[in-house]
């Protein structure tokens, strides 16, 4: 079983899931990476305070953790099978951590809006992880590190988040131009991944054009730094 990368993935609104032709950009992503034997993922729409929380083992209900969109969306099935030997694994392997088991917390749309696209078969397990409130950029990387053995085991590690998220400013014209503030500061984050500056990235909020305004709260960036921190182990 090949290492397998850890992924950034922008899990978008919830609408991105009936859109096949925005989802064959994930779905032929998911095709170019060796098939995993499961996944561990953490979206922004899960934080906690304290221990890692980690999700449903079992195959549940999704989670719509929106409202006012139409009622399609609530009809999305993802009925992806839990992972329980991936819990365990976590669990034994994640030195230095305190975990706990939150059995009833299902799938939120930052996990099942990309996966159906990237997996539609739904035949992945999957497992979520909370993303904690408490620790720094850096304190993020360092737990991505911790969890990178699992990457050599098959398992593939996501973050799903946003580059930018102000939904007070979003345009949600088809194809619009990006707003310059939105660009400037995509294009900062790039260079400075490119260039693997983490000192920067992890300064971002006082380095980088526009931060507090690409992220007025700053929960869809944040799975950025633990994927990060799995490819840099």
């Amino acid at each position: 079983m090949p290492t397998l990368p850890s992924l950034f993935v922008a899990h978008n609104a919830p609408f991105l899931a009936l859109d096949t032709r925005k989802g064959a950009d994930y779905h032929a992503w998911a095709k170019a990476i060796p098939r995993p034997t499961s996944i561990l993922i953490v979206s922004a729409h899960w934080e906690s305070q304290g221990p890692l929380l980690i999700g449903t083992t079992q195959t549940r209900p999704l989670m719509y953790d929106f409202h006012g969109f139409p009622e399609a969306l609530y009809q999305v099935r993802y009925p992806a099978p839990g992972a329980q030997d991936l819990a365990n694994q976590l669990e034994e392997g994640l030195r230095g951590y305190t975990i706990r088991r939150e059995p009833e917390r299902p799938l939120d749309h930052g996990v099942w809006v990309p996966l159906l696209h990237m997996y539609p078969n739904a035949d992945v397990p999957i497992l979520q992880m909370s993303l904690p409130r408490d620790l720094t950029p850096l304190g993020l990387f360092e737990l991505g590190r911790s969890l990178a053995f699992l990457s050599a085991e098959g398992v593939l590690i996501i973050g799903s988040g946003s580059l930018t998220h102000n939904l007070r400013h979003i345009d949600m014209v088809e194809n619009p131009t990006p707003d310059a503030w939105a660009a400037e500061f995509d294009t900062w984050l790039a260079d400075k991944i490119i260039q693997r500056d983490l000192p920067s990235l992890f300064d971002y909020r006082k380095l980088a054009p526009h931060a507090a305004f690409a992220h007025p709260t700053d929960e869809h960036l944040r799975p950025l730094f633990l994927a990060m921190g799995v490819a840099n182990a």
